[in-house]
């Protein structure tokens, strides 16, 4: 019995030091959300884009074969983006929105970000027009592919383009010609 006693602490002493620890650890980091997944072959085929106005996912094929897909951003509440075949009219690096843009004072915060040229400037502040990159026209009305904010992935949110993740519209916009086929659709 004795010898139980003796060995009784050093007993307790693992099992309580093995399930305490004296350093908490860091919590796991916050999850990457993936915006897109691409992967052409570079094979046969003209490139067609397909797009989910519901679900704000887009999938891209070569000749048929899927090369990917990734989350939109359509044209919210007010702004719907228009469900339609369509083709690619006009391709350019940059172009600079007529309709929408943003305020901001002099020490360049943005006091209004959604802006039209038709909104009134208060003194020391200066309107900017929305840039768009690798904009893409699909419409005579100004409706169009650019790079551009995903802020709630599976959400509309634009004033009626379709933005794409900006890591990747420089990878869709090399492959698209005038003429490429887009399909929006409602499911």
């Amino acid at each position: 019995m004795s010898r139980f006693f003796r060995i009784l602490p050093l007993g307790m002493f693992i099992t309580f030091s093995s399930s305490c620890s004296l350093f908490t650890p860091a919590p796991p980091s916050k999850a990457k959300i993936v915006l897109y997944e691409w992967r052409d072959d570079q094979g046969p085929g003209e490139v067609s884009v397909n797009i989910d106005l519901t679900k704000q996912i887009a999938t891209y094929q070569r000749g048929g074969r899927p090369i990917g897909w990734s989350f939109v951003s359509t044209g919210k509440e007010g702004h719907a983006t228009r469900p339609g075949d369509y083709t690619i009219l006009e391709k350019l690096e940059l172009k600079h929105s007529d309709r929408y843009g943003w305020l901001a004072d002099a020490s360049g915060k943005v006091t209004n970000g959604d802006a039209t040229p038709a909104t009134p400037v208060p003194p020391g502040e200066q309107y900017s027009p929305a840039p768009m990159h690798y904009w893409m026209r699909l419409t005579r009305y100004g409706i169009g592919m650019h790079a551009g904010e995903i802020p709630r992935p599976g959400e509309a949110a634009s004033h009626g383009c379709i933005r794409l993740p900006r890591d990747f519209v420089p990878l869709l916009y090399q492959v698209t010609n005038v003429g490429t086929k887009v399909t929006l659709k409602k499911k």
